[in-house]
């Protein structure tokens, strides 16, 4: 495989939620480093071997600077790694993987 090639070993994503339901008292990058470990876990790697993180996270208010760093960094990806937030009201997870 040369350097520059994208591979996308799996994904995961977190439950869907409602307002004020049982998931309200945990934060979103907190829910999100578990789905990224979990991938990480099926697809057998590293967290060192991840060169980027991409996820969605539509209503970031009061999360802190970028989620998805967080939620990397709460899944034992190491803080070099790059992420990026993907924020869209429509599909933002979809997009991000």
């Amino acid at each position: 495989m040369s350097n520059n090639s994208v591979v996308i070993v799996d994904g995961a994503r977190t439950p869907m939620g409602g307002l004020l339901g049982s998931l309200s008292a945990v934060p979103a990058p907190e829910l999100a480093s578990t789905a990224i470990a979990a991938a990480i876990s099926r697809s057998r790697l590293n967290p060192a071997d991840v060169d980027e993180v991409f996820m969605g996270c539509v209503l970031p208010a009061g999360l802190r600077q970028c989620p998805a760093r967080q939620a990397a960094i709460g899944a034992g990806i190491p803080k070099s790694t790059g992420a990026v937030t993907v924020n869209k009201a429509c599909g933002s997870g979809m997009q991000a993987t």
